[in-house]
């Protein structure tokens, strides 16, 4: 049977992402990210593919990363706006992770499965920064479902993309709570 564990409850049902343009130094060190990691690599995986892996990005990447999307950006004809906004998230990170979701042949697991497998290590990533005391945001935009960005960038391989960009660094300041999903409307209950 398992153990019941209020702490983690209570912390799941409070969790709130942190704004990454709140976020700021220090990150976490190489030795503060490796649990997160470790506790992010241990999301549901059918047929225990691994159909992702992770790219830590440090500050010393981020310029790069911010003119390699706004090259892409003026070359795809974004506006101004959407160019500003997706390259303020690396002008201002810190330290972010990129999980890559990785398709790979199997028989047995559809490719669907493997791209939930990707968000569900998203979200395990994001709690575990959270839970660990930092400050963490899920982010993706257009330039992370850009092929050119995405290989120029990152390096990755046709059968790649980018799952999420896990921005975590320390808490800058406190947002507000937000409005949650009305439960009622959302939910049914099948009873036959």
């Amino acid at each position: 049977m398992t153990l019941k564990n209020p702490a983690a409850l209570e912390f799941l049902l409070s969790r709130r992402s942190r704004p990454a343009k709140t976020l700021v130094s220090p990150p976490p060190t190489r030795d503060e990210l490796i649990p997160l990691l470790t506790a992010a690599a241990r999301s549901p995986d059918h047929g225990k593919l691994e159909p992702w892996r992770f790219i830590v990005i440090k500050k010393t990447a981020m310029p790069r990363l911010a003119d390699l999307t706004e090259r892409r950006g003026i070359a795809l004809g974004k506006s101004p706006e959407d160019i500003a906004k997706a390259r303020n998230q690396f002008d201002l990170g810190q330290l972010a992770v990129a999980v890559i979701e990785v398709q790979k042949p199997s028989p047995k697991i559809p490719q669907i499965e493997q791209t939930y497998s990707a968000g569900a290590v998203c979200l395990a990533l994001l709690n575990a920064a959270l839970a660990a005391g930092w400050g963490a945001n899920w982010l993706s935009g257009w330039q992370s479902h850009d092929r050119e960005f995405c290989e120029c960038g990152l390096g990755l391989a046709s059968n790649e993309r980018i799952a999420g960009l896990i921005h975590i660094a320390t808490e800058g300041t406190t947002p507000p709570e937000r409005p949650r999903p009305d439960l009622v409307s959302i939910t049914e209950w099948v009873t036959e």
